[in-house]
């Protein structure tokens, strides 16, 4: 299908579009973050054990991370609607046939290979085709998409938890899957746009241009022609130092979720109180997702800074929760701690953009979430290292927050780089704009004249 837009409109449909990311980030992250309702239910069916049970999930989440590459990929060969309904279908497949609960390896295979594959296929695309439909409103536009998955997390526990106790675990499976083909309706609204739209961010590189796009370069014109997958930004300093920044940032982000149940439990706290401590984490992520994205779109601060700014304020509050010692102060701090997570889950998708340019988003997209996958892998694990060698949980959000502070330290050296990189070519651009009066000095005419010289010679 023909694309039926050449610029990103910042609004019209565009909005259409925020609004079926929102469903498919509800759909899919959502349904992963409260899957553990079903874990007791599969353990005890099977007769497993508790690691060999939580396999399932290890393989959604690996799947959901090693398949966004190539998700990205076929969003630059086909279209991110294609691409979208295709993981919908996936994911509906995973949890439909999950629903015959053979054994363990069917399981395996079906609600954590197809459900995982289905779940990159959707999220990933979705995500990225906001950021084209977006440029100067692009941070509201990913914190509206992102808070879905705050929104149906609230809604999908106590649902999920009334359908395994009408229908059984097998027959909740397969109603979920049911509900999950609505990703199919949400990708064929997601009408693509024609690649030309990357015009207005190529000219906003370039700067100024010299007689008949003089200036123009071979790489300045790939933005336009590029219709394959970038490997190649790996050698790009500023998504080497975004990526590390990843990868420390997802080793604690992983954390507190995981060791905030145990960690009430032995501070004496009643298992209902628990329980609302979740609810307030997803309420308040939820709030600071859509006042972050706002904030971002009044273009008061850069969103490098900005996200800098959360991921201190992350790190502090998980240094901080640690010293709670009831269920009100470790109310506070959890709410301090998704509230700014929801600003930082908020802003870091278009940071990504602006330290790529839209041109490679697809690509850097694909790459960024392959890479982070591995601190997603190495961070829970070492915190329970350190949490079985302290004998204590709070050891873990101490880890978290410091490996934060290691991160943020990345974003410092990203901005520094970009800066100087800018300056350099402010400074360029102002050399070129000098030489405009004085034909003789004009770089390709000094070319042409040492040709001319040459000829003449011959």
């Amino acid at each position: 299908m023909h694309a039926k837009d050449s610029s990103p409109p910042d609004g019209g449909y565009g909005w259409v579009v925020v609004v079926s990311a929102f469903m498919v980030m509800g759909l899919t992250a959502a349904v992963l973050k409260t899957f553990g309702l079903f874990f007791v239910e599969i353990q005890q069916h099977f007769d497993e054990l508790a690691s060999t049970t939580s396999w399932i999930t290890s393989v959604t989440i690996a799947i959901f991370h090693l398949g966004a590459p190539v998700a990205s990929s076929l969003c630059v060969r086909y279209s991110h609607r294609a691409v979208v309904i295709t993981g919908g279908f996936l994911a509906f497949s995973g949890m439909a046939l999950g629903f015959f609960g053979l054994n363990m390896v069917w399981m395996y295979a079906t609600t954590g290979f197809l459900q995982g594959l289905g779940i990159s296929f959707s999220w990933t695309p979705a995500i990225s085709i906001v950021s084209h439909y977006f440029s100067k409103k692009r941070a509201l536009a990913n914190a509206i998409a992102s808070a879905g998955e705050c929104a149906f997390a609230f809604t999908f526990g106590p649902f999920f938890q009334w359908l395994i106790g009408q229908y059984g675990w097998k027959g909740a499976l397969l109603i979920i899957g049911g509900i999950q083909l609505n990703i199919c309706v949400c990708g064929i609204l997601m009408r693509p746009l024609a690649s030309s739209c990357l015009l207005e961010d190529r000219q906003s590189r370039v700067g100024t241009p010299l007689d008949n796009g003089a200036s123009r370069t071979g790489e300045d014109k790939s933005p336009i022609t590029h219709k394959t997958f970038n490997w190649m930004l790996v050698r790009r300093p500023e998504f080497v130092l975004y990526a590390i920044f990843g990868i420390l940032a997802a080793m604690s982000f992983f954390v507190p979720p995981l060791f905030l149940v145990p960690l009430s439990y032995s501070l004496g706290i009643d298992e209902s109180w628990t329980a609302s401590l979740l609810s307030i984490l997803a309420m308040v992520d939820f709030t600071g997702r859509l006042l972050c994205g706002w904030y971002a779109n009044l273009n008061i601060t850069k969103t490098v800074h900005l996200l800098t700014m959360t991921i201190t304020l992350i790190s502090t509050s998980l240094m901080l929760l640690p010293l709670a010692n009831n269920y009100l102060s470790l109310a506070i701090f959890t709410g301090f701690y998704g509230f700014f997570f929801g600003m930082t889950v908020a802003v870091h998708i278009t940071v990504l953009a602006d330290v790529v340019g839209m041109p490679d988003f697809d690509s850097a997209l694909g790459l960024f979430m392959l890479i982070r996958s591995t601190g997603g892998f190495v961070g829970p694990p070492l915190a329970g290292l350190i949490v079985d060698m302290a004998g204590d949980y709070r050891a873990g959000f101490y880890m978290a927050g410091a490996t934060l502070v290691l991160s943020a330290g990345f974003l410092v050296i990203l901005d520094q780089f970009q800066q100087r990189k800018e300056r350099g070519s402010q400074t360029n651009t102002k050399l070129e704009k000098s030489m405009l009066p004085y034909p003789s000095l004009h770089p390709l005419k000094l070319q042409n004249s040492r040709y001319r010289e040459h000829d003449a010679v011959v």
